[in-house]
């Protein structure tokens, strides 16, 4: 089992920054690709960036040139820099990890994430 941690969510003004972060912790060889999912409310979870082992991203569309995702190896820990922040950012943010194959995945509590007009 892989234990994931998450803080940094929290109420900001459109434009502003949040950072995110994710520390996992228990059955963590063969760490793959970890990353953020969003779910906002009466719309399905879609993942908004993720990073692998390898230092290789992927953005959503909708948050390319805002967020940046990184990831240190070392500390297992993975976070999301989240700039020019919108209304249409705000949800209930997940971290994500996947052993390498894409299974087993693991999931974090979940932290919100509020932008406001």
């Amino acid at each position: 089992q892989v234990q994931l941690v998450e803080s940094g969510g929290g109420l900001v003004q459109a434009g502003g920054s949040l950072r995110l972060s994710c520390a996992a912790s228990g059955s963590i060889f063969s760490m793959d690709a970890m990353g953020w999912y969003r779910q906002a409310p009466g719309k399905q979870r879609e993942l908004v960036a993720h990073i692998t082992r390898g230092i290789t991203t992927y953005y959503a569309d909708s948050v390319k040139g805002r967020f940046t995702i990184s990831r240190d190896n070392a500390k297992n820990t993975v976070s999301l820099q989240m700039n020019s922040l919108k209304p249409e950012d705000t949800a209930v943010y997940y971290c994500n990890v996947q052993k390498y194959g894409g299974f087993p995945e693991y999931w974090g509590q979940g932290t919100q994430v509020t932008v406001s007009q």
